[in-house]
């Protein structure tokens, strides 16, 4: 093998650089909508962490940040756990799904979340809940997120960010929430997560 064999070339510069340009403008990018959880430890903290962890992934920009909402657990006896801090973010992605999820669940673990049970305390929940117009019934990732439309915590975050949003297979945003209770899902106005710069 000579030193003249492209394979072993040092990238230049110039198209590090170019590559770089075009992940920041993305060519020909999805619209996804990620939801974000906590209940354990400085939950505030935690997903300004994942938004910035977001921001940080290769080929994904964050576009909007809804406001924090306090809400109870689902899905266990109240008073048993901590309460949620939830939010909901419109990213701009060249991921695919499978990747998208990959990224979710690595961010996840470096907040050291735990699956230990079903609907347990968790330090970070980060969960796809739409990608573009996806519908897919893939168990491993099921678009768009199969409760998300009965999810207050989902949904009024989301029609914060984008009133005009559609739950892909079943309906607007706007429509959803009215057949849902939003009890216990409590604006934090006092709490505030910062887009990244």
């Amino acid at each position: 093998m000579t030193s003249s064999d492209p394979t072993v070339q040092p990238v230049p510069a110039s198209v590090v650089a170019r590559v770089d340009a075009a992940d920041v403008t993305l060519s020909n990018p999805k619209q996804a909508v990620i939801s974000l959880g906590s209940n354990l430890g400085n939950r505030l903290e935690t997903l300004q962490g994942a938004v910035d962890a977001l921001e940080d992934t290769p080929g994904l920009r964050v576009k909007a940040v809804s406001p924090v909402y306090e809400t109870e657990p689902w899905g266990v006896e109240p008073g048993t756990q901590p309460t949620y801090y939830n939010a909901v973010v419109l990213i701009k992605t060249t991921l695919p799904p499978d990747s998208l999820l990959e990224r979710g669940h690595a961010i996840e673990e470096a907040f050291e979340r735990v699956r230990d049970e079903r609907w347990g305390p968790r330090t970070l929940d980060v969960d796809i809940v739409a990608y573009q117009d996806v519908v897919s019934e893939d168990p491993t990732l099921t678009l768009p997120h199969p409760r998300a439309h009965e999810r207050a915590f989902v949904l009024v975050p989301w029609h914060d960010v984008d009133p005009e949003a559609e739950v892909p297979g079943r309906g607007a945003v706007a429509g959803l929430l009215a057949g849902v209770d939003r009890a216990g899902v409590v604006p934090r106005v006092d709490l505030e997560l910062r887009l990244p710069e």
